[in-house]
């Protein structure tokens, strides 16, 4: 089983498509090349407290809003949950 954490950034994506057009755009203006916001939205690397705070002002994103965006856990199914055969 593995314990490793991982996070659903969906509303992140959308959210940067909605004010940025592209994560292509979104990365410009950032200043952040795009394949290290690629691996950022694909849990290669973390993000930083620095980075969630910087992306939340350019976003628009409240600072409340933080868990919905940047620590939502991805769910993730087996298949043997719904009572299927071992």
């Amino acid at each position: 089983m593995n314990s490793e954490v991982s996070f659903d950034y969906s509303k992140l994506r959308g959210r940067i498509v909605e004010k940025y057009g592209s994560i292509t755009a979104f990365s410009k203006h950032v200043k952040i090349d795009y394949p290290a916001v690629i691996r950022k939205m694909n849990g290669g690397t973390n993000f930083s407290q620095k980075d969630i705070i910087n992306w939340c002002k350019l976003l628009d994103i409240d600072i409340n809003d933080v868990p919905d965006y940047f620590l939502r856990e991805k769910v993730q199914s087996h298949d043997n949950e719904q009572g299927g055969e071992v």
